[in-house]
């Protein structure tokens, strides 16, 4: 259950004078919270992780040794190198997966495409149906001949 976002900014762009702002939900009421369900696998490799290093004090699962948060740059960093032992060459110059972020539009794309029903993909997600929709819509093209064959399986 997600409560709280805690966006990074600029201190010249908070009310706190802070990079990190604890601010409520995008589009929910200030208390409201957010199921974001998640598949067992991630559950168990969570646990362990908090099994093994535990949690900070308002509930973050990475911080610094002293508690702190991580910047953008350092997670850049991190990832930027990640892509390299992941991916090839060719893959490590193109724009996939270029920032973390781009894995939640993987994801939303692999579940659209995996015939996850709409509304279900958008309320993982955090989007609206319309909103899901206008964004996604065009990872749903060039499936012709398989939609066709669902809807001639669903008639019979």
């Amino acid at each position: 259950m997600l409560e709280r976002a805690r966006p990074q900014g600029t201190k010249r762009w908070t009310d706190s004078g802070r990079t990190h702002e604890s601010r409520r939900l995008k589009h929910r009421a200030d208390k409201e919270t957010r199921e974001v369900p998640i598949p067992p696998v991630l559950v168990d490799i969570l646990r362990e992780h908090i099994k093994e290093y535990g949690v900070a004090k308002d509930g973050r699962l990475f911080r610094t040794e002293t508690g702190g948060s991580y910047s953008s740059s350092a997670y850049s960093y991190v990832w930027q190198e990640t892509r390299k032992l992941a991916l090839t060459p060719a893959q490590v110059a193109s724009s996939l997966a270029a920032r973390p972020y781009d894995l939640r539009h993987a994801a939303v794309s692999l579940w659209l495409n995996a015939g996850v029903p709409a509304p279900e993909v958008a309320k993982r997600a955090g989007h609206s149906v319309d909103v899901l929709l206008r964004v996604y819509a065009k990872c749903l093209d060039g499936q012709q001949e398989h939609i066709n064959g669902k809807i001639n399986d669903a008639l019979g």
